[in-house]
């Protein structure tokens, strides 16, 4: 990538940060997604800035952006597009849904009913939306990044496990404390009072260019058996005992693309075992199934991953 392209990319990162006080993780877990190609999921209580997130992402780069609010009532179509018929022809034409932009926010998508998860897990899946006999590729770059509330549980459908294991990473956000909400109500006050400057706008070809530069960041021997020893020590006593089922290997390239994408961001070219641990959490414990007695004793997917780490020695 230029110099240029590298500047914009930087610039990015500097909008995101402008805008949003107090998810410095939440803003890297993005850039993390954008370069390597994968769906986030964002859970966190309302008001903790999951669509502003969002939408600041997408002000920053050029290309489609679509936001799809969930509802019970919403049908698969309504995502993906829909047959139509051309009286003047006599043919059907398919009208392209909202699936079909570069940027797609899929808000609380666990009010979205199973048949509607099911047209957006082929979609992040594979890529293209099939209509009747017509498969319709989708646009290069693609990223989903959905929300959802954790608080509510009426009229929710929880996302199984085939579609979790879609999301590059599940960031889970917590609740600010005193000094940070305070300078979160000084910059909404301050925005109120003057308009906010325009970002200049990444590319789509530099973000192409960019996400190729991470994904070659390299990746060594003994970290990559790192990866494969953290993975696999969820299946394997004593971590197995409290787990059903345990991460497969999608939770391994899934780890290995987003250390090499954090380490593209920090402004290597090889990725460190600091950044396998840093996202190891959000790339693995949604991949994972806890067994009930561990649930009902109180534990979690991530106090278990961290757990791993503890135990399984970088090199």
């Amino acid at each position: 990538m230029d110099v240029q392209s590298k500047t914009r990319l930087s610039g990015l990162d500097d909008h995101l940060v402008a805008g949003l006080v107090g998810h410095d993780v939440l803003i890297e877990r993005l850039l993390i997604g954008m370069l390597s190609g994968g769906h986030l999921l964002i859970e966190g209580a309302p008001g903790l800035a999951k669509t502003r997130a969002v939408k600041r992402l997408a002000e920053a780069i050029e290309g489609g952006f679509a936001r799809i609010q969930c509802t019970p009532d919403l049908m698969p179509s309504d995502l993906t597009g829909t047959p139509v018929f051309r009286p003047q022809t006599g043919d059907f034409e398919f009208v392209p849904g909202p699936v079909f932009h570069n940027l797609v926010l899929v808000d609380e998508i666990n009010r979205a009913p199973p048949k509607v998860q099911s047209a957006l897990l082929e979609a992040m899946a594979e890529r293209q939306v099939t209509s009747g006999n017509a498969t319709h590729t989708l646009p290069d770059p693609f990223l989903v990044v959905a929300t959802q509330n954790p608080i509510e549980h009426d009229g929710t459908f929880p996302l199984p496990e085939a579609q979790l294991d879609r999301f590059l990473l599940h960031v889970v956000l917590s609740l600010p404390d005193a000094e940070t909400e305070r300078k979160i109500l000084d910059l909404v006050e301050a925005e109120n009072q003057a308009p906010v400057a325009a970002p200049v706008r990444l590319h789509l070809d530099d973000m192409r260019a960019a996400r190729s530069e991470a994904m070659a960041v390299h990746l060594a021997s003994p970290l990559r058996d790192y990866i494969v020893r953290l993975v696999t020590a969820t299946r394997q006593p004593p971590f197995s005992e409290d787990i059903d089922h345990p991460v497969s290997p999608r939770g391994s390239l899934a780890l290995a693309a987003a250390a090499k994408a954090r380490a593209y961001l920090k402004g290597r070219d090889h990725a460190l075992p600091e950044d396998v641990q840093a996202v190891a959490a959000d790339a693995l414990a949604h991949r994972l199934v806890m067994a009930w007695r561990a649930v009902a004793e109180g534990r979690t997917a991530r106090a278990l991953i961290a757990d791993v780490l503890k135990a399984v020695e970088p090199l």
